[in-house]
C-alpha cells in the first residue's frame, strides 16, 4: 500500500506535515527503511550526546528518542484496536507529558536500540498481519477519523520528522 492512496479523510489534518515527509512510499518497506536508518544513526551516536539538548527547556537526544518510541507504541494500539473494529475513542496523548516521566536520562544507547528495535518489530509484525480491507477500516482518535493505514504511515512520518530535527539541530 502506498502513500498515495491515503485519502486525507482518513486522518487529521495535523499529521499532513509527518505523511508529507514520507513522499509516496510502502508503508511496510517504509517502516523496515525508517528501522534501518534510525538504528545505523543510534549506533553511531556517542554515549554522551544521547543527554545533549540543543537549547534551555529542550528535550535532550535520549528523550527525543523515547518520545519516537512512545509515539509509535501509542500509534501501534491505536491501528490494533481500529483493526479489530473496536469503536471506542480514543484520547489524545500529551507528549510534554510523557516526556519528563520517561526517565531518559538513566537510559543508555544500547538499552534504547534493543527497546527501539523490539517497538519497531512489533510495528512491522502488526502491519504485515493487515490485508487490504484491514488496512482501510476507521476508528476515532482524539476527535478524528483515522483508519488503520493512516496509523502507521504516521509511525513512519513521525519518525522522519524526528530524524530531520536530530540531523539539524542535535548532531
Amino acid at each position: 500500500m502506498l502513500r498515495s492512496e491515503l485519502p486525507s479523510s482518513e486522518y487529521n489534518p495535523f499529521y499532513q506535515t509527518y505523511l508529507l515527509a514520507l513522499g509516496d512510499v510502502d508503508l511496510v518497506q517504509e517502516l523496515i527503511r525508517g528501522r534501518d536508518e534510525l538504528v545505523a544513526l543510534l549506533e553511531e551516536i556517542p554515549e554522551d550526546r544521547l543527554s545533549f539538548a540543543y537549547g534551555e527547556g529542550k528535550w535532550t537526544l535520549a528523550e527525543v528518542l523515547l518520545h519516537i518510541m512512545d509515539a509509535e507504541r501509542v500509534f501501534q494500539y491505536r491501528a490494533l484496536c481500529f483493526a479489530r473494529n473496536d469503536q471506542t475513542p480514543f484520547p489524545g496523548f500529551d507528549q510534554d507529558e510523557y516526556v519528563p516521566q520517561s526517565n531518559a536520562s538513566a537510559r543508555t544507547k544500547d538499552d534504547l536500540l534493543k527497546e527501539y528495535k523490539a517497538i519497531r518489530e512489533s510495528s512491522l509484525c502488526l502491519f504485515n498481519s493487515f490485508d487490504d480491507e484491514i488496512l482501510k477500516r476507521v476508528g476515532v482518535a482524539s476527535g478524528s477519523r483515522m483508519s488503520v493505514r493512516a496509523m502507521g504511515f504516521i509511525i513512519s512520518g513521525h519518525q522522519a520528522h524526528h530524524l530531520k530535527i536530530i540531523h539539524k539541530k542535535y548532531l
